[in-house]
């Protein structure tokens, strides 16, 4: 076991490889260590998901031991999460011991990268996580210290580490070579082969590969964090009006995105209320293909009393949204009805609106309506609707 040096620089340099794969040198935090083949496994002590506490002595017995350091918000994690588990399952019988560890720290994320999942990467969501997705073996936390990730190296997740029976490194680096959920679009499974030639008893036919996915979330990295919310903050919100045609158009959809429209006014308490839980979701999705899109029904003449509630409530347009709002030659995805007749507004954006605000409608890419709301909307159930609509991985191509 090295402490980083120009050699481990050139590793971690091949192991990175591109904007998908983990952080760059310089955004390794104070500690990071590269584990050689050969090196032993750093001994932990961390809480699991299951209430207890464990030690790398508790997986100790076996022939074999895996280390998968994976978290809860990253969509190449989802992706393989149905393989992993496949994977513990068919060496159960094996002299082999397998163990997740999360790495990450809540606050080295910023809210856009939470966009392919309903959990948060704390100690409570992670489990709350592995319940919900029903994993049989330990999920432990090192995100509080992140202690165990800098002395394995953990540059993403997922980030695989494979022991022989002396706790000696045999494997390092992704779990396969596919960032899909199709089992099918895998033609390189390097965990899977590392674990069979060692139970073998041969050499590991591939010891080095590069993990893919999302890089590791240090706590160091909260200060980039915050400098993105200054940016975020210094967004102006636009607003512009449009007519029952405009709003029909809208309705439509025909885009790749998804869209959550919104009917408020400055005048309505419930409307102001719920206006949070709007822009939070809108930043949640601002790097997935979803657009917040609020129709004000305030007087023309209150258009700027409209504009500025808009920006104190962040209602602004993330560089993605903006460049895909003005391919389809719109400048806004915030505007106030011109029209006199509410019916006419109602029979564009949906015929089953009764009238009342606030009244939202979640559409999909074909127009089709996901999910209506009268009054303030349930906000967890929008999000499901849209990661279930989105997906809570990446899609493989159709050849």
């Amino acid at each position: 076991m090295n402490a980083l040096k120009p050699a481990a620089l050139f590793f971690i340099t091949l192991l990175v490889g591109s904007l998908a794969f983990a952080a760059s040198p310089k955004d390794l935090p104070d500690g990071f260590t590269t584990l050689e083949i050969g090196d032993d496994a750093p001994g932990f002590s961390l809480p699991g998901t299951d209430g207890k506490q464990y030690s790398l002595k508790d997986f100790s017995g076996t022939d074999l031991l895996v280390v998968y350091f994976t978290g809860t918000h990253c969509p190449t994690s989802h992706g393989a999460m149905g393989r992993v588990k496949q994977f513990v399952k068919d060496f159960e019988k094996e002299s082999f011991s397998f163990v997740a560890i999360n790495p990450n720290h809540s606050s080295g994320l910023r809210p856009d990268e939470f966009g392919h999942t309903d959990y948060d990467e704390t100690f409570a969501d992670s489990k709350r996580y592995a319940e919900d997705y029903e994993w049989t073996f330990p999920f432990l936390f090192d995100g509080d210290k992140q202690l165990t990730a800098r002395a394995y190296g953990c540059l993403a997740t997922p980030h695989v580490f494979i022991f022989d029976k002396e706790r000696k490194l045999r494997y390092n680096g992704r779990f396969d070579d596919s960032r899909f959920a199709d089992p099918a679009t895998v033609k390189h499974p390097d965990a899977r082969n590392a674990v069979d030639a060692l139970l073998a008893g041969n050499p590991v036919p591939v010891e080095t590969t590069r993990p893919h996915g999302c890089s590791t979330k240090w706590k160091e990295r909260s200060l980039h964090v915050v400098e993105e919310e200054t940016q975020w903050q210094s967004i102006e919100a636009t607003i512009e009006e449009i007519d029952a045609a405009g709003v029909a158009d809208l309705a439509k959809n025909g885009t790749e995105k998804i869209r959550l429209i919104n009917v408020w006014a400055t005048w309505c308490q419930p409307c102001v209320e719920e206006f949070p839980d709007l822009t939070a979701i809108a930043r949640k999705f601002s790097r997935r293909e979803f657009e917040l899109i609020t129709i004000s029904l305030d007087q023309p003449k209150q258009m700027g009393k409209a504009k500025t509630f808009l920006g104190k409530q962040r209602a602004i347009m993330s560089d993605k949204l903006r460049k895909s709002v003005e391919a389809e030659g719109r400048s806004t995805n915030n505007y106030l009805y011109s029209g006199t007749n509410i019916d006419d507004l109602a029979d564009a954006l949906d015929p089953d609106w009764p009238g009342p605000v606030p009244y939202s409608v979640l559409i999909d890419q074909s127009g089709k309506v996901l999910y209506r709301k009268l009054g303030k909307i349930d906000p967890e159930v929008v999000r499901i609707e849209i990661l279930d609509t989105l997906t809570r991985h990446y899609i493989a191509p159709i050849e």
